[in-house]
């Protein structure tokens, strides 16, 4: 019996589909997930690379830290965008997701 989607691919869609809620468009490079716990909660660190196009990505990147991403099963504990590189209305942009097991 399948669990159903992991971790990654939940943030995956989520972002997708907040980005679409903005009118943007999402790529994909790379997304390297690993296991990740402490004494009282279990999770993941993601590492995310992608690419986002259209108008409004400057403020949709600036609150990419505080948006609310609903993942069944999972929090979204924190969301770092540790880089970022801009050619008109298109970002590249590394990120890091920390998400705990609900």
């Amino acid at each position: 019996m399948s669990r159903g989607p992991d971790a990654a691919t939940l943030l995956r869609r989520a972002l997708e589909r907040h980005a679409d809620r903005h009118g943007l468009v999402l790529s994909w490079y790379a997304l390297a997930t690993r296991r990740w716990a402490s004494a009282t909660f279990v999770g993941a660190c993601h590492r995310l690379t992608l690419s986002v196009e259209g108008p409004g990505i400057e403020g949709w990147i600036a609150a990419l830290d505080e948006v609310d991403l609903p993942l069944r099963g999972h929090l979204v504990a924190d969301v770092a965008v540790t880089t970022i590189t801009r050619t008109g209305e298109r970002a590249e942009l590394g990120v890091e997701v920390l998400t705990v097991e609900t």
